[in-house]
């Protein structure tokens, strides 16, 4: 598997430090409002990949932290009057909400940074011990960024670039404008905690190079997270951590794009933000992670509603093959007639093609591609009288069937039973657009006992009136079904 590596700029075969085991560290959420679409694209792209590594036979440590205690929670918890640690507690539990709805794995460990205050104390003690840190008369310890020699490298910025347009903010007491915070002094009215530099909190960046040392041995395999992060959060995690072990904090650095609103950056100040929420209330959750799928994870993801709609068409074809499938495979009797080997070769390819997708630095993209090219093939067995009735034809849709499980184990889609998904998604999309699932329901009623009463001119009005209403009605041997057009 050859994964893009940010230090490197470019991608490589991946290969654990340790054999077969992969720790692989994710920055989490800082809990102190409602996840956004940005903080769902980067949680699926690194389920996606603890996935597909556990599926290539790898015992993978997956640790991802939650920022429990940070400027941004404390002014949440200020406005609304609660402590700082109840704010981070309910958002927590929010996330984990939307999460499970986005059939997001839960990691093998997720660490808070309020539980773990005496790693990160004792890890600032070694870097001022080390010449790497200092403390201030106010109780702030600062980290000297130029005794770290390879500062910058991740980002790939120059410490002259950032020294011109660094400063240093008035009541600030450090030595230089590039240093930053390891420990805050404590502030009237702020969560604090003893340290030898009197009562405090830990900084942000200070956190996770704590975190993941306690939990991985050091190098990490993967250390990942969205492009925002590369820097300074990554980067002065590179500097804390490597100053203070002496070795590589992390062998691959795996970034996700950003997400854009119809081509613009999400701002709340445009009026372009979304949260979670605010989109699992028109669309099923599973449309919203196929959709987040449908691009490369390092490219930028541009978001709209238009979009969503497209990638919702795409599910659903993929799951209306499977139910036909079903129906077909629920047939007793097959021919012994003779099956195209061609046919069975195209599948093959179209495995391996599969497999040499998410290898190519976990192209989802091009993976979904190829899952439509399994469904084209068993559209063309089944447009066939002679091959849909062959033992080979009933071989090969299971065999498609087979591999769209696989592959939906590995990318958190397709693994729901075909008919319960379809109707799901019927009945939001005619809430999306004001249609009665239960009045459609009573015209069918209606328009069937028409039929039986041979009424065909009452029949044909209720179907028109349906399709005035957007509805497409289908007769079938069960019965009438209906859809939104």
């Amino acid at each position: 598997m050859r994964l893009y590596n940010t230090l490197k700029r470019q991608k490589e075969e991946f290969t654990p430090a340790n054999g077969n085991d992969v720790n692989m560290y994710v920055c989490g959420i800082t809990a102190y409002d409602l996840c956004h679409i940005g903080h769902a694209r980067s949680s699926v792209v690194f389920d996606v990949l603890y996935r597909y590594l556990q599926r290539k036979g790898y015992n993978v440590n997956f640790i991802r932290n939650f920022t429990d205690i940070d400027d941004k929670i404390i002014k949440r918890a200020n406005e609304v009057g609660k402590e700082a640690g109840e704010i981070a507690e309910k958002f927590i539990g929010e996330f984990y909400v939307d999460m499970d709805k986005l059939s997001v794995l839960r990691p093998d460990v997720e660490p808070k940074c309020t539980e773990h205050i005496p790693e990160m104390i004792a890890l600032t003690e070694r870097l001022i011990n080390k010449g790497h840190a200092y403390s201030t008369p106010s109780g702030d310890v600062y980290f000297k960024v130029r005794s770290f020699e390879g500062y910058g490298k991740l980002s790939g910025r120059n410490i002259d670039e950032l020294e011109s347009g660094a400063r240093i903010d008035p009541g600030e007491e450090k030595q230089d404008p590039l240093d930053f915070a390891l420990w805050k002094g404590a502030k009237p009215g702020e969560p604090s905690w003893e340290s030898p530099w009197g009562q405090g909190r830990p900084g942000w960046h200070l956190e996770c190079s704590a975190m993941s040392e306690k939990y991985s041995s050091l190098p990490l395999d993967i250390h990942g997270g969205g492009q925002d992060l590369s820097f300074p959060h990554h980067e002065n995690e590179v500097a804390q951590s490597e100053a203070d072990t002496g070795k590589p904090f992390a062998n691959y650095w795996v970034h996700n794009g950003f997400v854009q609103i119809n081509s613009e950056k999400m701002s709340k100040s445009l009026g372009n933000f979304f949260t979670i929420r605010d989109i699992l209330d028109k669309f099923l959750a599973e449309t919203l992670r196929y959709f987040l799928l449908t691009m490369h994870y390092r490219s930028p993801l541009d978001f709209s509603f238009e979009a969503l709609e497209e990638a919702e068409k795409g599910i659903k074809r993929i799951y209306s093959a499977l139910a036909q499938m079903d129906v077909e495979l629920a047939k007793s009797k097959w021919k012994k007639s003779p099956f195209p080997e061609e046919l069975v070769t195209e599948l093959t390819e179209i495995e391996k093609h599969f497999d040499e997708a998410m290898e190519d630095d976990m192209n989802t993209a091009g993976a979904l591609g190829h899952v439509f090219s399994a469904i084209r093939l068993a559209g063309r067995v089944a447009e066939d009288k002679n091959l849909r009735k062959s033992e080979g034809g009933r071989d090969l849709f299971t065999r498609i069937k087979k591999n769209v499980a696989h592959w939906g184990e590995v990318l958190g889609i397709f693994e729901r039973e075909p008919v319960e998904f379809l109707t799901e998604l019927r009945d939001n999309r005619a809430a999306r657009t004001d249609i009665d699932p239960v009045k459609v329901q009573g015209l069918l009623d209606a328009r069937q006992q028409a039929r039986k009463d041979k009424d065909f001119e009452k029949s044909d009005a209720i179907r028109d009136e349906l399709a005035e209403m957007n509805v497409e009605v289908k007769d079938t041997p069960q019965g009438a079904t209906w859809d939104v057009q």
